[in-house]
């Protein structure tokens, strides 16, 4: 017979049992690897916080149970508040997630070993994740380091450019000293050579000509200010007539919008924006019948010979200018120069070519006497005179080409010397010089409708594919505006600000957003905002090169 005490004890010991297969949670469970040196015991059995506030037993680490101010004795759990779990993720990259995540029954996608939920609940993806991260990695990597060696190139351009621009500074210095000395010695020159005084030069200015071209000046200058009101008006008619044609509701049967719509279309040459996209046939057929159209009115209408001398708006934009500073009083004494010229024709001054040697004395003789008795009587201008104002026209229009020559050699002093300032800043184009290369360069992208031209450190223009208007949606203002020039993604970002004005908006501005990539491109436009843009792409000045090995830095090649 068996015990009634033994029989109480089986019970006991199996529970015990129990308890025993229970695993104990790993001391160092969720220690960073720079700690783990920190968590051993003392030869007493007992564990010192890492703040240094508290001593406990080395029993209490990992309890579930916060016991130090800092929480550090319970890295594996989420029993401390604001404390952090450290996955080791074998096979990928170690990670931290917030403690109070840990045995939640929630897998994180930072613990891809599952080692912050209870053993079995999340699978270990550690490997499949690692060569999949690995192999981007190294995708990444063979892309900087082809990358970097273009990049190296820039590097090198903007070296060799720097020299270039010094020695131009340096030359233009001295033909700007030379210059300067020369329109000194020409503007000295037009003084003593001018042989009218202030009175007859003014006596001159009074003269029907002079005066006729003083008011076709003033007129020239109004009718070019009126022209510039006309093209911003028309600029901001098209941009409302253009909101008009894509923003309206076509079933919205408004004839007056309707008649306003193809109006514009016609005018603009656009194809109407119900039509676009439909069948090929149907656009070819109507573009015939345009073309015969149009051929048809041509033969009804007036049909004007073309004249060659005619100023088309692109001589307008481009020589209008200058024909408005022509210097007036030059001009006077050229016409009076050419107008006082001898008449070679004449059978007093080409009677020698028909006279025998033995006679040409007298007739020479006779020939001073009548010119001096002309001259005399105010019939004609003497020789000598016509030779001064000749003169004194040749000196005055040598001063003139000087001084043009010397404001282009200061304007290009100017310019070059801004360059070189730049050309190593990181403001500028770059602490290595990098973005050098790229000053001016335009790189294109298609996005609906519409063709986006990017002109690096100049402009953002948007032009229409069928025809119409283009907008400047920008010029270049800044770098990324949010960063420190020392962040690595400071030049990762491009702010183009001060475009064209938006009917009823504002100006129209442009974010451009880069990557490292092997080639200068394009690739995404989009309207985030009424008229704010953004617009994505790479380059390879962003290809920064990689670490050498054992972590160190490579090198500074010779450029």
């Amino acid at each position: 017979m068996v015990p009634w005490a033994l029989l109480l004890c089986v019970p006991l010991v199996a529970t015990t049992s129990a308890i025993a297969k229970v695993p104990a949670v790993s001391k160092t469970l969720g220690v960073a690897p720079d700690l783990l040196k920190k968590y051993t015991p003392t030869k007493a059995g007992t564990w010192k916080c890492l703040d240094g506030s508290k001593e406990i037993p080395w029993e209490f680490v990992n309890d579930d149970s916060c016991d130090c101010v800092d929480g550090s004795d319970e890295p594996g759990t989420g029993a401390c508040p604001d404390t952090q779990f450290y996955c080791k993720n074998e096979g990928h990259i170690g990670s931290f997630i917030p403690s109070s995540r840990v045995k939640d029954g929630l897998c994180e996608v930072q613990c891809c070993d599952g080692s912050d939920e209870t053993s079995g609940i999340c699978p270990n993806n550690c490997k499949e994740i690692g060569e999949e991260y690995r192999k981007k990695l190294n995708a990444e990597n063979k892309l900087r380091k082809t990358g970097s060696k273009i990049r190296s190139s820039y590097i090198t351009f903007a070296h060799k450019e720097k020299k270039r621009l010094e020695a131009d500074v340096a030359k233009l210095a001295e033909d700007i000293i030379v210059k300067e000395k020369e329109v000194e010695r020409l503007r000295d020159v037009a003084e003593r050579t001018e042989s009218l005084s202030q009175a007859a030069l003014e006596q001159k200015k009074q003269s029907p000509l002079y005066q006729s071209l003083i008011t076709h000046n003033k007129a020239l200058k109004a009718l070019q200010d009126e022209y510039k009101k006309q093209l911003q008006r028309d600029k901001d008619l098209s941009s409302i007539l253009t909101s008009l044609r894509t923003g309206y509701n076509p079933n919205y049967q408004d004839m007056a919008v309707l008649e306003a719509v193809r109006g514009w279309e016609e005018l603009a040459g656009l194809p109407h924006i119900n039509d676009v996209g439909k069948d090929k046939a149907k656009d070819d057929e109507k573009k015939e019948d345009a073309v015969v159209l149009k051929d048809v009115e041509s033969k009804d209408g007036e049909v004007e010979d073309e004249d060659e001398d005619v100023w088309t708006k692109e001589r307008l934009d481009k020589d209008l200018d200058g024909l408005l500073n022509t210097d007036h009083v030059s001009l006077l004494l050229s016409h009076d120069e050419h107008a006082n010229e001898p008449f070679h024709d004449s059978l007093l001054f080409e009677l020698s070519n028909y006279l025998p040697d033995s006679l040409l004395p007298t007739y020479e003789e006779f020939k001073d006497q009548l010119t001096s008795f002309l001259s005399k009587l105010g019939i004609i201008r003497s020789s000598g005179s016509d030779s001064a104002n000749a003169e004194a026209n040749r000196a005055r229009q040598a001063l003139t080409e000087a001084e043009g020559e010397l404001r282009r050699f200061k304007m290009e002093s100017a310019d070059s010397t801004r360059d070189l300032e730049k050309i190593f800043q990181p403001d500028g184009f770059g602490k290595d010089g990098e973005w050098r290369k790229l000053k001016d360069m335009c790189l294109n992208v298609e996005s609906g409708d519409y063709t986006y031209e990017v002109c690096f450190f100049n402009e953002v223009k948007q032009k229409p594919n069928s025809g119409g208007q283009e907008f400047s949606l920008g010029r270049f203002s800044t770098w990324d505006p949010d960063l420190s020039t020392d962040s690595p993604k400071y030049h990762r970002k491009q702010v183009y600000r001060h475009g064209t004005r938006c009917w009823n908006g504002p100006e129209r501005s442009t974010v451009l957003l880069l990557e490292c990539g092997l080639e200068n491109v394009l690739h995404t436009v989009q309207e985030l905002e009424k008229c704010e843009y953004q617009i994505t792409g790479t380059s390879p000045a962003l290809c920064l090169p990689l670490e050498g090995e054992n972590g160190k830095k490579p090198k500074h090649e010779e450029l």
